[in-house]
């Protein structure tokens, strides 16, 4: 009798679909990036069981109720802290960290930037809808200065936090900005964030229909998006425009908007290096001019992508090196180099 090889049937977006109930408020943004997630990883070429999402506290922290992988839903802030064990002791999985604005930013603030700069080989999904959510509405670290919320009935006093530039200050090795309603965009970003060797970074627009609703529609709806958004592409020229008439030029140590129908051509203009960390901090930097002098589009795209050792290949590393020298003396060790002998 001839063997019979059977063969794996290919993953779909209802494999990675649990049965839970998805049970966050009709019309929230959390629902087209759950689907793109979905739709994503079987696309990605690792076993369902290699997958692993960890999350914190928050409306989006209920993302490993649905989805049909290992998850964890943690505890406040402390996500990144847990998928850092994880990843630590089992380096194979594919690790996957869903969190929020005032998760991440607020209680968590102090383990995003230290898991950043460790660079474990770790996928960070940054949900921002610049409000506390699932507590009802208050303010968080994202929210604009003047935000009047249940917590700040008078506006906030608060200057807000830029995911992206935050991530850039402690060092990722991969920064990225994308929005919930557009989902080819945003699965194309979740793609080059699986495909970084680090700590991907990707913040996402993401619209909170009940306590702050509205909050980037500038930047979805169709008659605004074309002139509001600048989209990175690699070895690219920064143009933008409902004409694709208008683009970057930096002028001296300053990005200035200039237009493509008045004497300027493509070759005039910035053309985007991934790899540039200045060139990086800058465009993250591309809100409205704080003085006023001229409206900059707001940057979607990868900001940052380069390579450096992660932390779990060094840890592993030195764990052969220590082993390959002769049996280590525990007392040695644990008195360590500052010793000293009283004499008699």
């Amino acid at each position: 009798m001839e063997a019979t090889v059977s063969i794996p049937k290919p993953l779909t977006a209802k494999d990675f679909a649990s049965d839970q109930e998805v049970r966050w408020c009709p019309g929230c943004g959390d629902y087209s990036i759950l689907k793109q997630v979905q739709t994503v990883m079987p696309t990605l070429g690792i076993p369902r069981e290699n997958f692993v999402l960890i999350s914190g506290i928050g409306c989006s922290s209920r993302f490993p109720y649905y989805m049909n992988i290992y998850g964890m839903h943690s505890i406040h802030g402390r996500a990144t802290a847990i998928a850092s064990g994880l990843k630590a002791t089992r380096p194979e999985l594919s690790v996957w960290i869903v969190t929020g604005d005032g998760d991440s930013l607020s209680i968590g603030g102090n383990h995003v930037i230290h898991i950043l700069r460790r660079n474990f080989d770790v996928n960070i999904m940054l949900f921002n809808n610049q409000i506390y959510g699932l507590t009802k509405g208050q303010y968080s670290p994202t929210s604009e200065e003047h935000k009047v919320t249940k917590s700040t009935p008078f506006g906030s006093i608060d200057h807000p936090f830029n995911p992206a530039a935050l991530a850039m200050g402690a060092d990722g090795s991969f920064v990225a900005r994308t929005m919930d309603r557009d989902p080819k965009h945003l699965q194309d970003m979740l793609k080059r964030a699986h495909a970084h060797k680090g700590t991907s970074f990707l913040e996402i627009y993401q619209n909170c229909n009940i306590f702050n609703d509205g909050a980037f529609e500038i930047y979805t709806d169709k008659g605004t998006k074309a002139e509001e958004t600048l989209f990175m592409e690699q070895g690219k020229p920064l143009i933008f425009g409902a004409q694709k008439n208008k683009g970057i030029k930096i002028d001296g140590l300053k990005p200035v908007v200039v237009s493509l129908t008045d004497g300027y051509s493509p070759d005039d203009l910035w053309v985007h290096d991934e790899q540039d960390f200045y060139k990086a901090q800058m465009l993250t930097r591309f809100f409205d001019d704080p003085h006023g002098e001229q409206h900059l589009p707001r940057p979607f795209g990868v900001f940052y992508d380069i390579s450096r050792p992660t932390y779990e290949d060094v840890m592993v590393q030195q764990i052969i090196e220590a082993k390959a020298k002769k049996p280590a003396d525990l007392d040695a060790l644990l008195a360590g180099k500052e010793t000293w002998t009283i004499a008699e």
